[in-house]
């Protein structure tokens, strides 16, 4: 006897848009639900399964006997299997098993919009509710005044399981912990926002959450949902925006997973040229499949909605634009135009974001987009993508690879750092030196730089200050901004251990001040996606390794006078033109003794003189330290 009561969330209504991939809040229908029906206590499950023959939720209520509760199919062909069982209530634990239609495959699933996980290595979902009270309301109020492209946008990105472990219980911090320790650490840091790494649930620790199974749930490594909705709170509490790296592109095989759902490729595109990711072994989306559009922009929309996040980093978005990502001749298909364009995956992302941005005009989408694609951030209704930002991984190569060359040699190579400046305001770029950057034998970002160790930290204060003030937003990883040594390792805590000594704890302190002068100077935020925020002073010094720009905001009186050093030896005198006369106001000097700089080279404010220099009327003489970047503001007369 079926123990399972007839019942929908779903209206004629939320059928058609279902179909038609225009539904984007899914996560209201589909799932779990605890409701009363007809007096009773219980919840109302529903799934998509078009190619089932049965579906049977079983679970620790029914002793995982298939057949006790068995769902009932829509009848408007759309695939919706749902039903009512009473009793069952929050904590329950549950799957689908569902038999196909030609009854040779059998799968048991997890819930795809599940809001709650088993801790993994289970795989179960548990049926969950939460009546989180949010204490967030003047962050939400006024965010997007925090969230603008043309505010201060410095990010720190964190995997949660390894920021910091409680050495004594080999265990991460749980959300609790984190939104004491993470939330009071950032805001030290000045950074404007968090990025975290993947927390939607996923099975494979060393996918770093790259690979999700439970899409609409907070990872169980940490807590509850809603403990991580305190971590989110005490962000916003503190006025920190929170981004969350999110995974559109691809999924596991695993078998509780999305793959091969109901006996059918179901999420997955059939055609292997398509589904399937020769690199990652994983599956990947169908982005033909109206549903499957559906289920993924409910799902954006979700973590904006549920979680108040500020905004969505969107993973590995140039494997979705082309056909041939990472496949040889012959082993991908062209469009209809005979192009290697995912024509569908762009329509997908456009329509993503045009959601997002009507939905959520507060909160920006970021793009991990490593071509040329065109117009990534620009406006859907101009031909464009419609992302807010995108990852500038041209400039983070070419910086790196600058930076790795012995100052003797970096005369022939300007070329590899001023470059990044003849295609900087083609996108809404952020400067990302991610947790990419530091694994698999890459070196962590300190030990990539030349020298003794002196000139080692040096570099890395001068790079760190050349990408402050590069045009763009910026993103660094954890444990860069203490210069950890070691690579990232996802199973340990960083070694905060370094900060005992004055070099490692001399750049948190540099991160610290760059983070502060990047928020109060205009001329660094309001217009760092504008080609007229920026202007050369001189790119073109090889011999002397040196470059100067300006920095300018909406006010003229904001402007500001940067100058780098890339060599060891000190350029004393250097004459620099100038847009206006009055005087130099020191800011900033990255060879201060308290970043673990020499302190010999100290900036004081210098009159600008009648001189003309650099194709200018005025010039100044400055100070340049070795290996070393000064940051004036020009105040006039």
């Amino acid at each position: 006897m079926n123990k399972v009561t007839i019942h929908s969330l779903f209206s004629d209504f939320d059928i058609n848009l279902f179909k038609a991939g225009k539904h984007y809040r899914l996560y209201e229908k589909f799932g779990s639900h605890i409701i009363t029906l007809d007096g009773v206590r219980g919840t109302y499950f529903s799934v998509w399964a078009p190619s089932a023959k049965t579906v049977s939720v079983i679970g620790d209520f029914n002793y995982w006997v298939d057949g006790e509760h068995l769902l009932h199919v829509r009848w408007d062909e759309s695939g919706i299997w749902e039903g009512f069982i009473p009793d069952v209530g929050k904590g329950n634990i549950y799957k689908y098993k569902i038999q196909s239609n030609n009854n040779d495959v059998i799968t048991e699933k997890a819930d795809p919009y599940a809001r709650r996980c088993e801790h993994p290595p289970k795989t179960a979902s548990v049926v969950w509710e939460d009546s989180y009270d949010w204490k967030d309301n003047q962050w939400m109020k006024n965010r997007k005044k925090h969230n603008a492209i043309d505010a201060p946008f410095s990010v720190y990105e964190v995997h949660l399981g390894s920021w910091k472990r409680k050495i004594e219980e080999d265990r991460s911090l749980s959300y609790v912990e984190l939104a004491d320790e993470l939330v009071s650490y950032v805001k030290k840091m000045n950074f404007t926002h968090v990025e975290l790494m993947p927390i939607m649930e996923y099975p494979y620790d060393p996918s770093w959450g790259y690979q999700l199974t439970g899409y609409f749930a907070p990872t169980s490594r940490f807590g509850y949902p809603e403990e991580f909705k305190l971590l989110v709170d005490k962000l916003h509490q503190n006025d920190i925006g929170i981004l969350l790296d999110w995974v559109p592109s691809h999924f596991p095989e695993d078998s509780h997973g999305l793959g091969f759902f109901d006996g059918s490729c179901l999420y997955e595109h059939p055609d292997k040229r398509k589904g399937f990711h020769p690199d990652w072994k994983s599956l990947i989306f169908n982005y033909e499949r109206n549903e499957v559009k559906s289920f993924l922009i409910s799902n954006a929309i979700f973590w904006l909605d549920q979680f108040h996040a500020d905004g969505l980093r969107v993973d590995a978005v140039a494997s979705m634009l082309f056909l041939d990502y990472s496949r040889e001749d012959g082993e991908w298909e062209p469009n209809q135009y005979g192009g290697r364009e995912n024509l569908a995956a762009i329509d997908f992302m456009k329509e993503l974001n045009k959601e997002i941005y009507i939905s959520y005009p507060d909160v920006q989408t970021i793009a991990e987009e490593s071509t040329s694609f065109p117009m990534v951030s620009k406006p859907t209704f101009l031909g464009g993508l419609g992302f807010g930002m995108k990852w500038m991984m041209g400039w983070m190569h070419d910086t790196l690879l600058y930076f790795s060359k012995e100052p003797v040699h970096r005369k022939h190579h300007q070329n590899d750092l001023t470059f990044s400046m003849t295609y900087a305001f083609t996108e809404n770029f952020m400067l990302p030196l991610s947790h990419d950057e530091v694994v698999y034998g890459k070196r962590s970002i300190i030990n990539r730089m030349p020298g003794d160790e002196w000139q080692q930290f040096a570099n890395l204060r001068l790079l760190y200050g050349y990408m402050f003030t590069h045009p763009g937003s910026n993103l660094l990883f954890m444990g860069a901004e203490f210069g950890q040594r070691e690579e990232w390792n996802f199973q340990s805590s960083l070694d905060w251990h370094l900060l005992q000594y004055d070099y490692h704890s001399g750049i948190q302190k540099l991160i610290t001040d760059l983070n502060s002068l990047y928020r109060k100077q205009p001329a660094l935020y309001e217009k760092q996606f504008e080609a007229d925020g920026f202007e050369w002073i001189s790119y073109d010094d090889h011999e002397n390794s040196v470059v100067a720009y300006l920095r300018k905001g909406n006010n003229k009186k904001d402007n500001l006078v940067i100058a780098s050093n890339f060599t060891p030896v000190p350029r004393k005198n250097y004459r620099i033109g100038l847009p206006a006369q009055g005087e130099l106001i020191s800011l900033f000097n990255s060879d201060e003794k308290t970043y673990g700089g020499t302190g010999d080279f100290i900036c004081e404010n210098i009159i600008i003189k009648d001189e003309k220099w650099h194709y200018r009327d005025y010039s100044a003489e400055i100070t340049i330290p070795p290996l070393g970047i000064v940051v004036y503001r020009i105040e006039g007369r």
